[in-house]
């Protein structure tokens, strides 16, 4: 499948993009902290891969330039994951502060993320923006989806329970609450939830990934494998070619 591209921006694991690749896609991930001189790629076997693509996404003209790349190409899906420091709810104590420092800090933080969703009206292809709860439902509009890891955590195989990456900071199956907002375009479909039963007490990302170091905020924001593989089944372009061409039927009639 080497024609159909996938496209994520702010993101560094490269989690959200597993199961495009895994089916064959040609997926970018494009973020600040990927190496400048190298593009490392990762390959599947399913003959797809992720190719790292260091870009600084606060600069519009790298945002104009991933247009220029894509524009002609056969972009399937897209997703965004905007830095959310100066915007989530969580940080408000901090917001005062940063507020004497740029009044208008949380302005651009929105208008970063407001690029995303611009950059994929022009390439025509479904997409979300991911946010936990913040000023975005103020400072641009309100989200069009919540969840929870947990709720999609059905879509793992039990078998591949535990997280490959990071088995100590990440319950098993997506066991886990993180209310997660979600902007959409261009024809997203929202998936089915196939919940399963949270950890009981605090969650291990709550008690273990604290602080202020990329690590943890890099796992923090990783998209979870059960959301990301029900995005891929019901948003991949087979699925919407179905769904396209199907027409529900009520007592032997055609719904028109």
């Amino acid at each position: 499948m080497t024609d159909k591209y996938v496209i994520s921006l702010y993101d560094y694991t490269g989690e959200a993009l597993k199961p495009w690749a895994e089916a064959g896609y040609i997926c970018y991930a494009f973020d600040i902290q990927h190496d400048e001189t190298t593009v490392r790629k990762e390959h599947f076997d399913g003959g797809g891969l992720i190719r790292y693509v260091h870009a600084d996404l606060h600069n519009i003209g790298n945002l104009d330039a991933i247009h220029t790349m894509f524009e002609n190409k056969d972009v399937t899906f897209a997703m965004a994951f905007p830095v959310c420091t100066d915007m989530a709810v969580s940080g408000a104590a901090h917001f005062a502060k940063k507020r004497e420092r740029d009044p208008l800090f949380q302005r651009k933080a929105a208008n970063y993320a407001i690029w995303c969703a611009e950059l994929f009206q022009a390439l025509d292809c479904p997409y979300f923006i991911e946010n936990p709860v913040s000023v975005l439902s103020t400072l641009w509009r309100k989200p069009d989806y919540k969840f929870h890891p947990y709720e999609y955590g059905g879509y793992i195989d039990p078998e591949q329970a535990e997280h490959p990456k990071w088995p100590d900071y990440i319950a098993p199956m997506d066991a886990y609450p993180k209310k997660t907002c979600l902007w959409t375009g261009g024809g997203f479909t929202m998936p089915q939830k196939s919940p399963v039963e949270p950890e009981t007490g605090h969650s291990r990302q709550h008690l273990k990934l604290g602080g202020k170091s990329m690590k943890t905020k890099n796992i923090r924001s990783a998209t979870p494998r059960g959301f990301a593989q029900a995005v891929f089944n019901i948003n991949n372009d087979t699925m919407q070619s179905l769904m396209d061409g199907y027409k529900p039927t009520y007592k032997g009639h055609v719904i028109c």
